[in-house]
């Protein structure tokens, strides 16, 4: 059974790429056996975001001297890819932009536990109290808004279903954006009328516009006004590049989606996988995140042109066992839809 639940979450994930959520596919292929270089060598399945985890593989590269083969997807994809590969495992480490998708994994027996460095030092609300994998970053999903139409915005979530933003909003598509069904998980979840909130943005003529990027598009060429479940950190780097969009949190909170990562069950180079994981929660690359305008798991990281962790209205997420709960979030959304 779990075993199907996994396949069902992979198969709904990969019915479009998770280009926002969840990194970029490059389709690099590390092959099947990591094992001619020794421990010299380790193969990473990594959701993004691409050009973070270039920066961190080269920066681990040259302070470890340990090859790492790259494989860079969606979170849906490489959960297909190891399912594949199930009988002849390559991979040693795993990232992944859902914490849901972690907790399957670990549920499945497919993770193993290590008590990293510095593992002390990151979010224990991103993390698993096992070491099983750690949230090493996070996005926190907020309302991006087009700049050149909108010169001030304050609205809470329900707002949006007033009759003055009828055909005006948009949001990512949660069967392609692992972090559209985070928000939806957490906004029903924690709101009695959460259902009601998402119907009356549906009837108020709410475009559903593939994953986070695409989205994002729509605000910034003018098509829409209004993102709603925007991730923060796409937000803030177009803005940095001079798009004309920002964002904020509505006052009555939103979800934070961690990112995390683990070692494989099956890993083919342990120690590399665990210098891996160690290198991903040093201080080092943890200011790579915080400079991505990524929201590092280590909260005591410098954060710039971006508020932190404690400057942003939450709402209270159980990530525990979430996987079957955010599956039942897919089918609900789509069956309005």
């Amino acid at each position: 059974m779990k075993k199907l639940k996994l396949t069902a979450m992979a198969a709904i994930l990969t019915t479009t790429l998770l280009l926002g959520a969840c990194g970029t596919d490059q389709n690099e292929d590390p092959g099947t056996d990591n094992t001619s270089s020794g421990n010299h060598v380790i193969t990473v399945y990594s959701a993004g975001p691409g050009g973070l985890a270039e920066n961190i593989q080269e920066a681990f590269e040259a302070e470890t001297g340990i090859k790492v083969e790259m494989f860079q997807s969606t979170t849906g994809k490489i959960l297909s890819r190891l399912e594949a590969e199930a009988n002849n495992p390559v991979a040693d480490v795993v990232v992944l932009a859902s914490v849901p998708s972690m907790e399957g994994l670990k549920s499945e027996n497919k993770l193993q536990a290590y008590q990293a460095e510095n593992g002390d030092s990151i979010n224990p609300d991103w993390s698993d109290p096992e070491h099983y994998y750690y949230g090493y970053s996070a996005a926190a999903l907020g309302v991006a808004y087009n700049t050149n139409q909108i010169e001030s915005i304050d609205a809470d979530w329900n707002d949006f279903s007033d009759p003055e933003w009828q055909g005006r909003v948009t949001m990512p598509d949660p069967t392609s954006s692992g972090s559209a069904v985070d928000f939806l998980y957490g906004l029903t979840n924690a709101n009695d009328d959460g259902w009601d909130i998402v119907q009356n943005w549906i009837d108020n003529d709410l475009l559903i516009a593939g994953a986070n990027k695409e989205s994002l598009n729509a605000v910034i060429t003018g098509d829409k006004d209004v993102v709603v479940s925007a991730v923060d950190y796409m937000t803030y780097k177009a803005k940095h590049d001079g798009e004309p969009v920002d964002i904020y949190y509505p006052k009555s909170g939103t979800v934070i989606s961690p990112r995390a990562a683990g070692i494989l069950a099956d890993a083919q180079n342990l120690e590399g996988a665990q210098a891996f994981i160690d290198f991903l929660l040093s201080d080092t690359a943890q200011q790579m995140v915080a400079e991505a305008y990524i929201l590092p798991g280590n909260g005591a990281i410098e954060l710039n042109d971006r508020p932190a962790l404690n400057e942003i209205p939450t709402l209270p997420v159980d990530w525990e066992n979430a996987e079957e709960k955010q599956i039942e979030t897919l089918n609900e959304f789509t069956s309005r839809n």
